[in-house]
């Protein structure tokens, strides 16, 4: 699939997922399309914890099912952490870091035929959970949980949510410059 086609077929799936296998080498291209990303002054502050244990991902799935979150226990998942360290003086990027390692990873699960969602602030926003994944995955205290990409193929197709259109949202030039 070209990578323009991927980028316009990528979306949020919430639903449940097939009961099928998502296989070592699909899980391992995704993760490396997630090291391949971008980092600020290459400090490479995201680091991934592929999962494939049934056991792991059900526990995994009901801590943050208990913050809210209704999605069904994927056949695999990447947990992404970060760590702050500086880039220069005192600015960090490992947001930003981590965001394009999510993005490439989204487009990469897309492109191999699965679907997933971007899951952050059911993690983020409760240290608690954040602290129990840690202990779940054996994490080291000089990282931190900040998301969940549930991986599967779909249990039914949806569509991608309308989005507003190139003039809306988009401008050359200046800001109300579309010609």
């Amino acid at each position: 699939m070209d990578v323009y086609e991927c980028i316009q077929k990528r979306y949020s799936y919430r639903n449940s997922y097939k009961n099928i296998p998502v296989n070592r080498e699909d899980l391992e291209k995704i993760i490396k399309a997630g090291l391949a990303a971008p980092s600020g002054c290459n400090k490479q502050t995201t680091s991934l914890v592929g999962i494939d244990d049934p056991k792991i991902l059900e526990t995994m799935t009901g801590l943050i099912r208990k913050n809210g979150f209704g999605g069904s226990i994927p056949p695999a998942g990447i947990c992404i952490l970060t760590q702050k360290i500086p880039g220069y003086a005192d600015v960090y990027f490992n947001v930003q870091d981590y965001s394009a390692a999510i993005e490439n990873m989204l487009i990469a699960i897309t492109a191999l035929g699965y679907t997933s969602c971007w899951i952050e602030g059911h993690i983020t926003e409760n240290i608690e959970t954040q602290i129990e994944i840690a202990k779940l995955l054996r994490i080291p205290e000089k990282y931190t949980v900040v998301a969940f990409l549930p991986i599967g193929i779909p249990e039914r197709e949806e569509k991608r949510p309308q989005y507003k259109t190139f003039s809306e949202r988009a401008w050359y030039n200046t800001f109300e410059d579309n010609k």
